[in-house]
């Protein structure tokens, strides 16, 4: 993903949608700009480095999906119920294409994917916070994950299967979901101090997702090339 300037800074009258972008771009970047995403848009990332990220994906939207059933109800997190954005189903269609009908039984959630699970658990009682974490994982997925998608796909000579976690057709025009996705956070009606623990959240949810990155990291090395 090409670098982009970073947002200008906010003031009282910025929408809720720009501050929290500003408040969270340098946490952003640092998961952007990783190394291991890198290795991965580069197409220098081994395929089983590319899949042991689709097996951390898999625990940590299990666990944010069922928040989201948990606080479907809630006024402030249920305004963020899209189904077709679950990316559980889509999940395991993909590991079941790179590792076949047992791969349950194959992959396991490294330390950082613990510690990230048990913090998305949590949200289930805290719907700003649940709303920090859908924010960071989800407009990420329709955003640059469009990108990955194309890269991941050329490199390991992938099509639908394999990589249908970035695949929201049930979506239609993803730029206006983006746009309706502002709009929902901009007409949240949240207390100051409900405000700042949702973007002290989704700080730490970037933080969170930087930490798999980089355990990640440390056991796929980049090889000279993951291209056939």
């Amino acid at each position: 993903m090409s670098p982009t300037a970073p947002p200008t800074a906010a003031d009282a009258d910025t929408p809720f949608s720009q501050r929290l972008k500003t408040a969270t771009w340098s946490d952003h970047e640092a998961a952007e700009y990783h190394g291991f995403t890198q290795a991965l848009l580069d197409g220098t990332l081994p395929l089983d480095g590319y899949t042991a990220m689709v097996a951390q994906h898999y625990f940590a939207y299990a666990a944010l999906e069922e928040a989201g059933r948990a606080l479907a109800d809630d006024p402030v997190a249920g305004r963020f119920s899209y189904p077709a954005l679950l990316r559980v189903p889509a999940l395991v269609a993909d590991l079941e294409h790179l590792l076949g009908p047992g791969w349950r039984d194959r992959v396991s959630p490294t330390p950082a994917t613990r510690t990230y699970v048990a913090r998305l658990q949590r949200m289930s009682d805290s719907p700003e916070g649940f709303v920090a974490h859908h924010y960071t994982r989800y407009m990420g997925d329709v955003s640059g994950g469009q990108f990955i998608r194309r890269v991941v796909a050329q490199a390991y000579g992938l099509t639908h299967a394999g990589v249908s976690f970035y695949v929201f057709d049930g979506l239609g025009s993803l730029p206006r979901f983006r746009a309706d996705y502002r709009a929902r956070l901009d007409s949240l009606d949240l207390a100051p101090e409900a405000a700042e623990r949702l973007i002290d959240e989704a700080r730490l949810a970037y933080r969170l997702n930087t930490e798999v990155l980089a355990d990640l990291g440390r056991v796929h090395a980049p090889g000279p090339s993951a291209r056939p």
